[in-house]
């Protein structure tokens, strides 16, 4: 078992801020993370809207900048999915897949989302997960977005410099995106929105896909379109992380709810970031939950030292 101060559990903008925080004050803190330093983040075309931070600043550069920064700050990484957390009493122990198992009297819940699979037929198998990744195989093709919020439009927009069409289909009558994504979408030249539609169904040869089922919001009708060799990538939203800790911490619309300093319904224990309850959910808020939840905790670990 390894001892330390302070244990933040995520790698993405919340964990990290935390984290860098938290050892800036002198307490040594590990970090662990399922998979790597960058969390959602560290996936998406590029950040935007982050202060100082250049709109063409990408995903991967961003998680690479963070993870940087948590060497200089001196914090121990682990990249280790967490199976256990034990958050009651005075140590908090968070158990690792590797069977390695790490105690701290403090933690940071910062466990981020998994994203949200829409449940249709066929989704698992011909779903792609990333426009950075898995875009350029649909070169010169067509490639459908599903989603009419920021975070899809704005990968439609990345995808929309690699396909030949991007067809941006979305529940809404129009789109659902600030004002500045939907100009882009209209000055692009290939992106066709289809709007009050959802999607039903990809049919494949399991390998490809070959068609794909709409229905209409408003009569239900189904429809079929044939597109072979087409992408699909969905962006319904994402479902908190929070089954290791459900039936510990209090959950508030199946997030953890906190307070202004980040604090749980446990002592020593503080959530951040997109697993918490709350209205706005971009990197700036992250990395602010992050920055309280940090250095709320290290002033309670050093009032009682």
């Amino acid at each position: 078992m390894v001892a330390c101060d302070l244990i933040v559990a995520g790698g993405g903008p919340a964990g990290v801020s935390a984290a860098v925080y938290a050892a800036s004050r002198g307490l040594d803190v590990i970090l662990v993370e399922a998979r790597a330093i960058g969390g959602v983040i560290g996936k998406v075309s590029l950040v935007t809207h982050y202060a100082a931070v250049p709109d063409g600043l990408s995903g991967q550069r961003f998680a690479q900048l963070m993870s940087d920064q948590l060497a200089s700050a001196g914090v121990r990484v682990v990249v280790d999915p967490a199976v256990r957390f034990d958050l009651d009493g005075d140590e908090k122990l968070v158990a690792c897949a590797s069977g390695e198992e790490y105690r701290a009297p403090f933690v940071v819940l910062a466990l981020g989302t998994t994203p949200r699979f829409l449940g249709v037929p066929g989704e698992r198998t011909y779903r792609s997960m990333s426009a950075v990744a898995d875009g350029p195989a649909f070169a010169g093709r067509t490639v459908y977005v599903i989603g009419g919020a920021d975070g899809a439009v704005k990968e439609a927009l990345h995808l929309s410099r690699i396909a030949a069409k991007v067809r941006l289909v979305c529940v809404e009558e129009r789109l659902a995106c600030i004002a500045q994504f939907r100009e882009l979408v209209e000055e692009a030249g290939n992106i066709e929105v289809v709007p009050a539609t959802r999607l039903a169904g990809i049919e494949g040869d399991g390998s490809s896909v070959r068609r794909l089922r709409f229905e209409s919001v408003a009569s239900g009708e189904v429809r079929t379109v044939e597109d072979e060799g087409c992408g699909v990538f969905v962006y319904a939203g994402g479902t908190p992380n929070t089954d290791l800790v459900s039936g510990q911490v209090e959950l508030c619309g199946g997030r953890i709810a906190v307070n202004e300093g980040m604090e749980t319904s446990l002592p020593g224990v503080y959530a951040a970031g997109d697993v918490r309850d709350k209205q706005v959910f971009q990197v700036a808020t992250a990395v602010a939950d992050g920055c309280i939840a940090g250095v709320r905790a290290s002033a309670a670990f050093l009032a009682r030292s």
